[in-house]
């Protein structure tokens, strides 16, 4: 009995890290904004623990901080993390690049994978959340092809931190199909077994990120007035 109500209560937890996720995403839930116990809990329906639960998890991801005496609030990302993002992004990322070779089939494949899911979420014009988890899928997927999980957990860490700006980069985006030809020229150098310049396309791909990031973070949202 016990056993059972252990698997419920995580589902709630991952229900409301869900909802969380999804508020964050949205711009309801702005960078800096105090997420209170009480007051999530009396909006989700569920007891003050459970919402403690799902704020670590959000924590933990890099979507939420933590800080002594004032509890934990909305992620901030600061142009400062954002160069040092991008740069640790491309050390990991390049090393898959230059792993293609090494790599194994099933990995190789995953790429591929990655880059046809992208294509697709952006095809049927989805919002700025899938549009950010299917990117971030094929970075994780090179980075992947070095069959390190220490660098995939770090590839995983890294991107959490600017997830929220990844979403509002996606969602001020005009044309989907230009992110997806520029991930498709990436994968295409890959295939071609022309891994300098795609190292070098790599390089230019997160200077663009980087610049997009950080207009992304200086830009009001939509609700701001």
């Amino acid at each position: 009995m016990y056993e059972r109500l252990r698997v419920d209560r995580s589902t709630t937890v991952d229900r409301v890290v869900d909802a969380l996720r999804s508020a964050l995403f949205a711009g309801d839930l702005e960078p800096g904004t105090p997420l209170r116990e009480q007051p999530l809990a009396e909006a989700l329906g569920v007891a003050r623990s459970t919402v403690r639960e799902a704020m670590t998890m959000l924590v933990t991801e890099g979507l939420a901080i933590r800080e002594p005496n004032k509890g934990v609030s909305v992620a901030i990302l600061h142009p400062a993390a954002v160069a040092d993002i991008c740069n640790a992004r491309f050390v990991l990322e390049s090393a898959g690049v230059r792993a293609w070779f090494d790599a194994d089939d099933l990995a190789r494949e995953r790429v591929r994978k990655a880059m046809r899911t992208f294509a697709a979420t952006a095809q049927d014009g989805a919002d700025p959340e899938a549009m950010t988890e299917t990117h971030l899928a094929i970075h994780r997927s090179l980075v992947a092809l070095t069959g390190s999980e220490r660098l995939i957990a770090t590839q995983d860490s890294i991107t959490g931190e600017a997830r929220l700006a990844l979403a509002r980069v996606d969602a001020l985006r005009q044309d989907a199909r230009q992110q997806v030809a520029s991930h498709r020229k990436l994968i295409r150098l890959l295939e071609r077994g022309d891994l300098d310049e795609c190292v070098e396309e790599l390089r230019r791909h997160l200077a663009g990120a980087e610049e997009s990031l950080l207009e992304a973070i200086a830009t009001p949202s939509r609700d701001a007035t």
